[in-house]
Formats: structure tokens, C-alpha cells, sequence
């Protein structure tokens, strides 16, 4: 499937698809995963006439289980890995398979589906090392040195944090904590029979991602991605890169990232992730960055770049602080950067940004300078007196992103029910309706934005309320873990959609 370039798709060409990260999926093993429900939601896609599928970032989760939070912004997800796929490619038997956990189908325990898999892995990496599959072990041998600018230094991280019980690395007292080459070498050799156990796990995920990735591309549909802009601390990513990162001797950040109050929270929030040190990565090039965006364009066809504002200034607040209150702004690359990366990667970038809160003039226009679309959110819209930029007849330009919310918001049913009556009225009168199907009406009015591309989230496809939100901003625990079953995306509600994008001239 070609998916075009600005250049090429300066035409009335719109677009419009759904927000579902695929731990959201129906399956029997207690999360989402790259089987059945993957590609029966791509089919469900497809019968509804859109062309795009929105994701969160699919790298591995620490604590707390945020897709924005991971042990490394290149690999993959190992929990996304599907144990009936695994049986197909007899890594797996049917014995393997007997016990399955009564999982919550609503939503994703994840401590309890981490246990359940690793004892999978572990199943599947034993077949794995006894196969006399020779195109699986030739698939095995490609995939590790196509993928060597990243793999090496993700495995031998997480075997190192399987050495050290889960500390964090900079808690390691060792030469594991900056290894020079020869000590590098040496861990690599002490710790590799779990280096090559997390190769064969990348393996895994990457194999199913691209099946399902082309699959959905045969079936019309593009997969947009994310990109985190901070990596999280304790990540392969600061660890096998600390002079790319402002961190003092120890390994421990000067400054942290965050943002300041905003409309999520009234003392902003404290990511705690450790700041880059931008001259540095100026100085070689934005080898990094250049290599973490081929890899992410490798993987989708559009990248959502998160927190797109902190490329022009970021927060920085002190490393210690409770609250993101007494951080400050600091310049960041600007176009610098995506100049860097757009000769590198050549033709043009394949970008959303995440232009929402404190936004300037200067993050605009960094923005414009490279046609990024920027992102509209229905909701603030309809949140308070005046006259937003987010209503629809606000919208000044086609080259944004209309969302009726983000994983950030509530649904919109859930929003609707806990706004003040005031604004509810504004919705009733402004949708012209009675406020029962409000999701709908909400996705019916982004449908006929003139922007370009209109998405919103699978929870306002079902009419779900606050208890199937995604995220709190701010709020560390209970997140991440919405599904839904499987039948609810029928044959009626695709017909329907169908309809409602095809009224609005949305035909891809």
C-alpha cells in the first residue's frame, strides 16, 4: 500500500479512523494481544470505511504499566505476543496451553498476565532452541542483525536487571553500571544464554507485529504510532546512552521532565524522566534520534510525536521535587532537530504532533515549518464559556487532527455525564440532539470537521462511560488496563459507521 507524501496529498483527500491500543483487544490470555482480536478489529476497520488505526507506543512497560513509560523506546511489547500465534509456529503445543487463568475480560491485571507469560516464553524459547525449523531459524538470524543498532544493548540490559533482581540500574554496584568495552563483552558472554531468551522474545513480537502490520495495509488501513519524547530512567535507552543525557556521575538526574499546570492538573505533572543533554546529541549528529525514528517509521506508517511542544522549550524541573510547580522552561533543538533527521531519513516526515496545552507561537511555527498536523480535541471544545479553537467551526486549517478525545480524556460519555449542566446544554444545542447517543453525536461532528483526519478512541464507538477511560493524567496506578469483549464491534455498527464517514466525504 502507497501512503502518500504532503507533497503528493495536497488534494481534499479525508481521513478518519479509530484510537484502540491492542492490550484493549479481546483474547483469552487476560490482555489484548496480535492475534484474533487484532485482526478481526483491522477487518471491523475495513467495514467501516476507515483508513486509520491509532495506537499508544508499543515498547515494553516498567511500573505502573504506561505505554509512555518503558524499558526501551526500540523494542517491542513482549505481553502483545499471541500464544495462539505461537502454537501455529509450533512454539507452543496444545499442553502448554490447558491452563489458562480465569482473566478479568474487562480488564488487564497485568502482574497477573506477566506471570502467565513468561511461563509461555519460557515454554516457547525451550522449542524454540530444540527446532529444526530452518527458515525459522534463518528468519531468527535476519532479524537479530538488521535490528544490532538497538538489540544488543536492550537485551543485555534486561538480563542485567534479571542479574541484579529488578534494581534499577543505576542502583548496580558493578562494572555492569558503565561497562567499557571489555566489560561489555565479558557480561555479554556471562549473561547470555538470558541475552539470547530476550532476542528470541524481540523476535516473537516483531514477527506478529509485521504480519498484522501488512495485513492491515492490504486492507486499506495506515497504523499511526507514538513516540514518547522522554525515555523512561531506568531504560536501556539512558542506560547504554548516558552522555546523551543530563545526569551527574552516579547516573542520577540533574532535572527531571514534566509540565506545568495545566488543564489536567493543578501542579502540573512530574514524569521524573531524565532530560537530554542536547549538545551532545547535536554533536554526533542526532545519530539517536535518527535511528529511534527510522526504527518507529519502520514499524507504522505515521508517527504521533507525544508532547511535540518540548522539542521548541521543555519543562525542566529540579531532580527531588514532589510537584512539577518549580520547574522552568529551557530551549530545545527546534528545527535543528527534524532538519537532521528529515536528510537522513530523506522525503518527508510522516508526522502528527501533539500540540496540545502550554502552546506558543514558537511551537507553532516549528510545527508549520514541517506541515505536522496538529491535534484538536472536541472535548475542550465544549469545556467553558467563549469561543475555543477546539469547536469545530474554530478549525482553521485542514492539516490537523480532529479528535473527539485523546487516551488522556474521559470518553465522551463519561465527560458529558460529569460536565456542568451549562456545557451540556451548549452540546445538546450545538449537536442538535437529546444527549442519549452523545459519543456518537461527538463522532458524527468530527467526521464533518474540515480537517483532514478524524479519529477517535473505540470507547466512544461503544458508548462507554468513566469506568472504561484509559488514563488519569497524573494519577500513577489503576490505568492502562480497559477491554473490550469481543462481538461488541457487530456487523450493524460497522453498516453505520460506514454511512456516517462516507456523508462526510471521508473516503481515504
Amino acid at each position: 500500500m502507497h501512503f502518500k507524501t504532503a507533497e503528493e496529498d495536497k488534494t481534499n483527500h479525508r481521513y478518519s479512523g479509530v484510537l484502540a491500543h491492542p492490550t484493549s483487544f479481546p483474547s483469552p490470555y487476560g490482555i489484548g494481544d496480535m492475534g484474533q482480536g487484532a485482526y478481526d478489529f483491522i477487518d471491523f476497520l475495513s467495514a467501516a470505511g476507515q483508513h486509520l488505526w491509532q495506537v499508544l507506543p508499543l515498547g515494553p512497560t516498567t511500573i505502573g504499566d504506561s505505554p509512555y513509560q518503558g524499558f526501551s523506546v526500540f523494542a517491542g511489547q513482549p505481553l502483545l505476543i499471541s500464544p495462539d500465534l505461537l502454537k501455529k509456529e509450533k512454539l507452543l503445543t496444545e499442553e502448554d496451553l490447558k491452563d489458562i487463568p480465569d482473566f478479568n475480560p474487562d480488564q488487564v491485571d497485568y502482574g497477573a498476565v506477566l506471570t502467565y507469560k513468561a511461563k509461555l516464553f519460557k515454554q516457547a524459547y525451550a522449542h524454540f532452541r530444540h527446532t529444526a525449523d530452518k527458515n525459522l531459524l534463518e528468519e531468527y538470524d535476519a532479524f537479530c542483525s538488521s535490528n544490532e543498532v538497538w538489540l544488543d544493548d536492550y537485551c543485555l540490559f534486561m538480563a542485567g536487571k534479571d542479574y541484579h533482581e529488578g534494581l534499577p540500574w543505576y542502583e548496580w554496584e558493578d562494572s555492569l553500571l558503565d561497562p567499557d568495552s571489555l566489560e561489555r563483552k565479558e557480561w555479554m558472554e556471562v549473561l547470555k544464554e538470558k541475552v539470547n531468551y530476550y532476542k528470541f522474545i524481540q523476535f516473537l513480537f516483531f514477527s506478529q507485529w509485521y504480519d498484522l502490520k501488512e495485513y492491515a495495509n492490504k486492507k486499506g488501513i495506515a497504523i499511526i504510532g507514538d513516540i514518547p519524547i522522554f525515555p523512561c530512567w531506568d531504560s536501556a535507552d539512558v542506560w547504554a546512552n548516558k552522555k546523551m543525557f543530563r545526569l551527574d556521575p552516579k547516573g542520577y538526574p540533574l532535572e527531571v521532565a514534566g509540565v506545568p499546570p495545566d488543564y489536567f492538573s493543578a501542579t502540573g505533572q512530574l514524569w521524573g524522566n531524565p532530560l537530554y543533554d542536547w549538545e551532545a546529541h547535536k554533536e554526533d549528529g542526532y545519530r539517536w534520534w535518527i535511528e529511534r525514528i527510522r526504527n518507529q517509521l519502520d514499524q507504522v506508517d505515521y508517527v504521533r510525536i507525544d508532547h511535540f511542544r518540548g522539542f521548541e522549550a521543555y519543562w525542566a524541573v529540579p531532580y527531588g521535587e514532589e510537584t512539577a510547580l518549580n520547574g522552568k522552561w529551557k530551549k530545545g533543538p527546534g528545527e535543528d532537530l527534524f532538519l537532521a533527521v528529515k536528510q537522513a531519513l530523506g522525503g518527508e516526515l510522516r508526522f502528527f504532533a501533539e500540540d496540545l496545552g502550554v502552546i506558543t507561537p514558537e511551537v507553532e511555527r516549528l510545527r508549520d515549518m514541517f506541515e505536522f498536523p496538529g491535534m484538536k480535541v472536541l472535548q475542550f471544545g465544549f469545556d467553558g464559556d467563549g469561543e475555543s479553537t477546539f469547536l469545530p467551526h474554530q478549525l482553521d486549517t485542514r492539516n490537523c487532527i480532529c479528535y473527539t478525545g485523546t487516551h488522556d480524556n474521559d470518553t465522551s460519555c463519561g465527560w458529558y455525564a460529569n460536565t456542568s449542566e451549562k456545557n451540556r446544554d451548549k452540546i445538546r444545542r450545538y449537536m442538535n440532539t437529546d444527549g442519549s447517543s452523545v459519543s456518537w453525536d461527538f463522532i458524527r461532528i468530527c467526521l464533518g470537521t474540515i480537517a483532514k483526519y478524524a479519529i477517535f478512541p473505540v470507547q466512544d464507538l461503544l458508548k462507554l462511560g468513566s469506568d472504561a477511560r484509559m488514563n488519569i493524567p497524573g494519577s500513577p496506578t489503576g490505568n492502562w488496563s480497559f477491554r473490550f469483549r469481543a462481538g461488541l464491534l457487530d456487523e450493524g455498527m460497522a453498516k453505520g459507521l460506514k454511512q456516517m464517514t462516507e456523508l462526510f466525504g471521508r473516503f481515504g
